[in-house]
């Protein structure tokens, strides 16, 4: 019982070590983002620099940092990867942990290969903006409408299937098969639907400003909830009727601006 004790108390520690981390590394970034300020566009609204390459920096540099702010804004995962530890069946306290290990990582690759398909779809679409300033003039309208289209989603059947799949936890009855593999599998395909679920929410996120510290804030929140939270359908459906009202005054007043 001690050694569990300490086992959960290594592990927890290193997940707060993590979180800190991540929490550190996004303020700064938003930071070192914020001091290069942000391109007038024309229709009245700024282009982030995120999809940009500045003076001195490569498109790998580039691509590292969105993909860094990507994974770090990705939702809680102790508490399932905690369940994870309960229910794989190892040997020792250190495979338990080895493969829990193995979990996450799979998690994360899943989101990092979603951040890789996002990052050039971003960086089209900025440079065809600044070559084209009818196409620039729409981008406040298809914001409103991407925001809106993101909050419709959240009362939809596939919303609510792959709600159910991320937030599924292993029973504490149930022991899993103790190689790297099966726990691979298991991280992956988790992130797989987190990933489909946040979906909506990440595109909030693309077309407002990855490096904007609010929307990261707000977006993480009701990612966070929506996971946790004991009815997680029935925040999901709130989350989306304020998203909707969202979308609906910012339609409303780009079509003002015009």
């Amino acid at each position: 019982m001690a050694s569990d004790r300490a086992s959960d108390r290594a592990f927890l520690g290193v997940a707060t070590l993590l979180f800190a981390a991540s929490a550190a590394g996004t303020i700064v970034g938003s930071a070192s983002m914020s001091t290069m300020g942000e391109m007038r566009m024309p229709g009245g609204w700024t282009m982030s620099m995120t999809w940009m390459r500045m003076p001195g920096q490569t498109w790998t540099g580039v691509g590292a940092s969105f993909l860094g702010m990507w994974v770090m804004m990705l939702p809680s995962l102790v508490p399932i990867l905690w369940r994870y530890r309960q229910a794989a069946g190892g040997n020792s306290e250190a495979q338990v942990n080895r493969l829990a290990l193995v979990a996450g990582v799979g998690y994360f690759c899943a989101w990092t290969m979603l951040g890789l398909a996002a990052f050039p779809i971003g960086v089209a679409l900025a440079a065809v903006e600044m070559q084209l300033p009818v196409l620039s003039r729409a981008v406040p309208f298809a914001t409103g409408v991407v925001v809106l289209i993101a909050g419709t989603l959240q009362f939809t059947a596939w919303k609510a299937h792959h709600l159910a799949c991320c937030r599924k936890l292993p029973e504490r009855a149930l022991v899993l098969a103790a190689d790297s593999s099966t726990a691979w599998r298991y991280g992956l395909r988790l992130g797989v639907h987190c990933g489909c679920c946040c979906a909506g929410l990440t595109a909030i996120l693309l077309v407002i400003g990855v490096m904007d510290m609010r929307a990261m804030a707000v977006v993480a929140a009701a990612i966070t909830a929506e996971r946790l939270a004991p009815s997680g359908v029935r925040i999901a459906r709130i989350i989306g009727a304020v998203v909707v009202g969202a979308g609906l005054f910012l339609i409303a007043r780009a079509v003002g601006l015009g």
